[in-house]
């Protein structure tokens, strides 16, 4: 290190994720002054915090995390007026975090999770006006939580989970328009869930379980549209459940188990799926549908004997203790299960994946080498990757942001990833993350479809055919295809909550597995209709485009003339699709490569 002292314009400098070991040396601070970048993330580099970054004036990325630092972060960082992100997050920092960050008024992000700081949160780091994530999660922190941080006005991102806050959650929460993940498990927090935090409209995760909230649930939370994810169990909660939870359209997960919630379940909305509510140990609720499994709902009449009233009484409670201790019965089993998997995602064919981070998709497509090039469309790079230890080959869509649309993309096909059928190509996982620049990064994980596109299958050039490689497709195989096909669609619009258009219904969006099952993929146009409703599962995070929506020679005449998509829509593309499935002479072959 000591020899780049000589490089006067160095900007970057990173070792991130190699297996560096030891402390940094002092010669770190002899660095150009013009360094920008310092990324020493993901190695195994010890002692106290590297003194020589004092010296780096214009530095505006430091990023120390996932090391085994010990020792406190000194004052003098604050002095680094330039810093737009800080990450020390997974290392053994002690001692209190610094009041002098609040100095770093250019400073985006802040990551100092998994580390052991003490004390309590600096109510000056609601300074930092600039100031989009804040993550000092499992820490040792304690007191209150500053009202302050609520009225930065850029904050997107907060996560104070697995502390030991306590007090009151302050009702100022409502300043933070543009808060979307707000995660506050694991503390002790205690008094009313505020009312005001119906009123961070960009909201789409919710984490306050295992805390000590009582009071009713907010109805105001049915205001925010975007909710996704809802976790209040395990507090003290009370009352009803306000059934205009259910009219969130884009809510995904409930979990409201284990408070003293009473009265009727609601019926509506996302209430109708048992398997992603979880209401479990609140001995008062009763009714809802059948697959929540509680007794019914009952009203007493008025002339009823005390002694009948009593018998009632008894069943009921007896009921409730056999519900309730089968209930916690399957918790535990759900919980033991959750924590050997915490860590996991399991494919559909069988295999257990980690969840992933960019670093894994860089590792696993070799950096996205041009030889695991597979596609290219207008919004994403398609790549053929390995992942893991398993080595289970998948393919990972990567998207390029700086694209007009890209991010809506990304965004309705994570809205649509727990959509289910044997026909539809399965989302494994995302990955939303920074590249190794601090660049915004964002891809999807798929099954691995080994048979190619059904535009290759019937385009094959006869020049790529190999005598020891042919399979002729019969036309059983053919029109099985087509069913294939037609039971993708009709999923789509009819057995799903809301009908889902996929707009650019092709062959080459059309994928076959290893025995030649038709799977319909590539949903980044697809639009969600409610009723009489269309619209993008993403369209609160970008503006729409006046282009044409599809491809030319499958799209509906109505959607290339700026009409409303619907469901005849992709039915157009399919009539389309089959007379060229049916296309070619009858002894029709495709190249299957080993």
């Amino acid at each position: 290190m000591h020899n780049l002292s000589n490089c006067t314009e160095l900007r970057i400098f990173s070792l991130h994720a190699n297996c560096f070991k030891g402390p940094v040396p002092a010669s770190l601070g002899n660095l150009s002054i013009q360094l920008q970048s310092l990324l020493f993330g993901g190695n195994k580099l010890t002692g106290s915090f590297p003194s020589g970054i004092a010296n780096l004036r214009n530095l505006n990325y430091l990023g120390l995390e996932s090391n085994q630092f010990t020792g406190m972060v000194p004052e003098w960082l604050g002095s680094l007026q330039k810093l737009q992100r800080m990450h020390l997050n997974d290392n053994s920092f002690t001692g209190f975090i610094p009041t002098s960050l609040s100095n770093l008024s250019q400073l985006g992000y802040l990551y100092l999770g998994s580390n052991k700081f003490g004390g309590h949160i600096p109510p000056t780091l609601g300074n930092l006006q600039m100031l989009e994530a804040l993550n000092v999660s499992n820490n040792n922190l304690h007191g209150r939580v500053p009202r302050a941080i609520f009225r930065i006005p850029a904050i997107t991102e907060i996560d104070l989970s697995f502390n030991n806050l306590d007090g009151q959650l302050p009702s100022g929460i409502g300043n933070a328009k543009q808060l979307a993940y707000f995660k506050l498990s694991k503390n002790k927090l205690s008094g009313d869930i505020p009312n005001t935090l119906g009123n961070c409209e960009s909201m789409e995760n919710i984490e306050l379980d295992s805390n000590i909230f009582s009071g009713s649930i907010p109805t105001s939370l049915s205001k925010i549209k975007g909710l996704q994810f809802l976790n209040l169990s395990n507090n003290r909660l009370t009352g009803s459940i306000p059934g205009s939870l259910g009219n969130l359209q884009f809510l995904e997960q409930l979990d409201l188990s284990f408070n003293h919630l009473e009265g009727e379940v609601p019926r509506n909305g996302i209430f109708k799926n048992a398997t992603i509510v979880q209401i479990d140990g609140n001995q008062g609720l009763c009714g809802g549908t059948l697959g929540v499994n509680l007794v019914t709902c009952f009203i007493m009449p008025l002339k009823w004997s005390a002694k009948r009233k009593l018998a009632m009484v008894l069943n009921v409670v007896i009921t409730v203790v056999i519900m309730v201790s089968i209930g916690v019965a399957i918790v535990v089993m759900l919980l033991r299960r959750e924590k050997q998997n915490r860590n996991f995602i399991t494919t559909p064919f069988g295999a257990k994946l980690p969840k992933i981070s960019y670093n894994d998709l860089f590792k696993a497509t070799e950096g996205f080498s041009s030889s695991n090039l597979i596609g290219k469309g207008g919004y994403s790079s398609v790549y053929k990757g390995r992942l893991f230890q398993d080595r289970e080959v998948v393919v990972v869509k990567v998207f390029t942001l700086e694209t007009r649309g890209a991010q809506k993309s990304f965004m309705t096909e994570c809205a649509l990833r727990n959509v289910r059928h044997r026909n539809l190509v399965s989302v494994l996982t995302a990955c939303s993350s920074t590249d190794f620049r601090g660049n915004d990064f964002k891809a999807l994980v798929y099954e691995f479809m080994p048979r190619g596109d059904l535009h290759k299958l019937l385009h094959a050039s006869q020049n790529d055919e190999s005598s020891s490689n042919l399979i002729y497709i019969s036309l059983a195989r053919r029109l099985s295809i087509v069913v294939d096909v037609s039971d993708a669609v009709a999923y789509q619009h009819h057995n799903h909550q809301g009908s889902i258009i996929h707009c650019d219904l092709k062959p080459s969006n059309i994928l076959l597995d290893n025995v030649m099952v038709a799977r319909v993929g590539d949903f980044g146009l697809a639009r969600f209709k409610i009723d009489s409703a269309v619209s993008s599962p993403a369209d609160s995070y970008s503006t729409s485009s006046v282009a044409v929506r599809g491809t030319i020679g499958y799209v509906a005449p109505e959607c290339a003339t700026g009409g409303q998509v619907s469901t005849a829509s992709d039915v157009y593309s399919f009539g389309v699709i089959y007379p060229n499935n049916k296309g070619r002479n009858a002894s029709f072959v495709v190249v299957v490569r080993p």
